[in-house]
């Protein structure tokens, strides 16, 4: 099992929310988060000042997988996602221990589907 962390951009949710579902990958968390990466962020006009505006809105997307959808969640995200711009996002795989399902008592890749 695995635990899949994407940061996209928030304009790009439906069409990887869209590449996912194509690929039977339908459960995921999305949080709406804030951060700065090579993109430097965005300069602002606020009251006639201009401020550096360094953090940027993203949402993070969290999706636990079997093994044998690790690659095609990858490339669903990375399909959805890329618009060629720099701040399109990162992934990151990990390794996922245990997962249990609460309200069956499922342990594992079954509880994770």
């Amino acid at each position: 099992m695995k635990y899949i962390i994407a940061m996209i951009q928030p304009d790009r949710i439906e069409e990887v929310q869209a590449c996912l579902f194509k690929r039977d990958i339908n459960l995921m968390t999305v949080t709406q988060v804030v951060g700065c990466g090579r993109q430097k962020g965005i300069p602002r006009v606020y009251r006639g000042r201009v401020e550096s505006g360094n953090l940027l809105k993203k949402l993070k997307l969290e999706i636990a997988v079997n093994d044998e959808f690790v690659q095609s969640a990858i490339d669903a995200i990375k399909e959805g996602a890329y618009t060629g711009n720099i701040g399109d996002g990162k992934i990151f795989v990990m390794d996922l221990e245990q997962a249990f399902r609460i309200r069956t008592g499922e342990v594992g890749s079954e509880a994770i589907g």
